[in-house]
């Protein structure tokens, strides 16, 4: 069991306490929003972002799959009820033409909620998943929890970056749905998913943990096809 990944839930009564109790010291509060506490001294903030409501809809979501179901079945309907006049297709054509815009909204107000209450935050020492729709939750990754990391590039710059943990851990595929590699159930994946400029992120990333390690930073190779394996540090960083 890995039990350096700690999964917090947000207290924002408990998290203004610290603030206050910080703001008493002689030390100054780095305080950022998407972190369950002030930046610890010595931490540097590398990026912060969330994910593209339109990305995550997508391909997280896949609308696009959708919007095809609901046109083969109306044109099925509506093929149906013009060869043989039949008056429960042109029904069945009315319900899924009023059904398919709802099902298409409700997907489109999730994904834009999703975008809204996530936070990516990357520093030189860890990643910070905060995420949650209706219950808020932070996810701590320190690098030296981390096995592999890896990044698939979409057309339009966005991106994903998957994260390879050693051993297990306590973090559920569901619990961290959408915010995971998909059909990886035995060995879950947390996932920085839809991620604009996400080869730029990928750098960062590339460059904080080569430097946990000490090792040489390897370039992000250009490409937007299969995913090609980089080794870094002992671990590895894909693109």
């Amino acid at each position: 069991m890995n039990r350096r990944i700690r999964v917090v839930r947000d207290d924002p009564a408990l998290y203004a306490r610290k603030r206050a109790q910080g703001a008493g010291g002689t030390a100054p509060e780095r305080t950022f929003g998407g972190l369950p506490g002030p930046l610890p001294a010595g931490e540097t903030l590398l990026w912060q972002g969330c994910p593209d409501w339109r990305v995550l809809l997508r391909r997280a979501l896949h609308v696009r799959l959708v919007i095809g179901y609901f046109a083969i079945l109306m044109g099925c309907c509506l093929f149906e009820a013009v060869s043989h006049g039949s008056y429960l297709m042109w029904f069945s054509l009315a319900t899924l033409a009023g059904l398919a815009p709802l099902v298409i909204g409700i997907q489109a107000l999730f994904a834009y909620l999703v975008a809204r209450t996530t936070v990516y935050t990357l520093t030189d020492k860890r990643i910070v998943l905060k995420l949650g729709v209706a219950l808020s939750m932070s996810i701590n990754l320190p690098f030296k929890a981390i096995e592999a990391a890896s990044l698939r590039l979409n057309p339009d710059g966005s991106g994903d970056i998957p994260v390879l943990l050693e051993g297990l851990t306590r973090i559920g595929f569901t619990q961290l749905w959408p915010h995971v590699r998909p059909w990886r159930m035995n060995r879950v994946q947390p996932m920085l998913r839809a991620i604009p400029d996400a080869r730029r992120v990928a750098q960062l990333l590339a460059a904080a943990l080569a430097a946990s390690t000490n090792q040489a930073v390897q370039p992000v190779p250009a490409t937007q096809r299969a995913p090609e394996t980089v080794p870094l540090a002992g671990r590895q960083v894909a693109a």
